[in-house]
């Protein structure tokens, strides 16, 4: 028996604790699917949920708005199409009202993303239209969009492709937008300089050409000048007789 208890005492010193604790995964509840939780300024906090059984590319978000310095709780609500990526915090227009992007994206042949604009002012949420690609920003775009936030201003960059379907490749180029707000409207720029049709391109010519022409029209002027006064018949000296 005595010796059964000192095996015992024996076998829980052999095992020590470990100084590592494994990482802890936060795991949300269903029907949750996604959170965020952002504080835009002191006693400001937005958390970001998505939520809905069922399917993984349909729900709803809602952004839950606690204004602990006034005690005051707003939410709002949208439906999703596709799930929730990330969700980003700015002041575009630096007016001290933030705003809330939600970018959201579907899986299919090609990954394309939705982006969901709030700015809150006073506690209400004034909903923001993003502005689509237009044709010539669309040209070449399969996806692969990159968000960021960069000194204020709302950065989206994707590569650029060439061709279509599947034998479509990337150019090594890639496209950069800047989205500012202007009142209550999303505007967009685009940054970088980009040419995905390098045939259209017009060909330079050398600087040095247009020289070896004029050199070649002066050389041949001077040979038809010697030629013109090699014809002309040369005139005979006189003769002066003496008296």
């Amino acid at each position: 028996m005595l010796m059964a208890v000192v095996a015992a005492g024996c076998s829980n010193d052999t095992k020590q604790p470990t100084n590592h604790a494994p990482s802890i995964k936060t795991v949300l509840s269903a029907p949750f699917k996604f959170h965020k939780l952002i504080e835009s300024s002191p006693g400001h906090y937005f958390d970001i949920v998505s939520w809905g059984r069922g399917g993984i590319d349909t729900g709803s978000f809602l952004i839950l708005h606690s204004d602990s310095t006034n005690r005051k709780y707003t939410t709002t609500a949208g439906d999703l199409n596709g799930s929730i990526v990330d969700v980003y915090n700015t002041d575009m227009d630096v007016d001290g009202n933030p705003e809330i992007l939600i970018q959201a994206k579907k899986k299919d042949t090609v990954n394309y993303n939705t982006i969901y604009a709030f700015e809150f002012n006073n506690g209400k949420a004034n909903k923001l239209d993003f502005p689509k690609l237009s044709s010539g920003q669309h040209k070449g775009y399969r996806g692969g969009d990159n968000f960021y936030i960069r000194d204020g201003k709302f950065i989206r960059e994707f590569p650029i492709y060439q061709g279509s379907g599947s034998s479509a490749r990337q150019t090594g180029a890639k496209r950069q937008l800047e989205y500012s707000l202007i009142g209550n409207e999303i505007s967009v720029k685009q940054l970088s300089k980009d040419s995905i049709d390098k045939k259209s391109a017009a060909p330079v010519i050398p600087a040095t050409q247009p020289k070896k022409e004029n050199s070649k029209k002066e050389s041949s002027s001077k040979k038809s000048k010697k030629h013109h006064e090699a014809e002309k018949p040369k005139k005979k000296k006189k003769k002066h007789h003496r008296e």
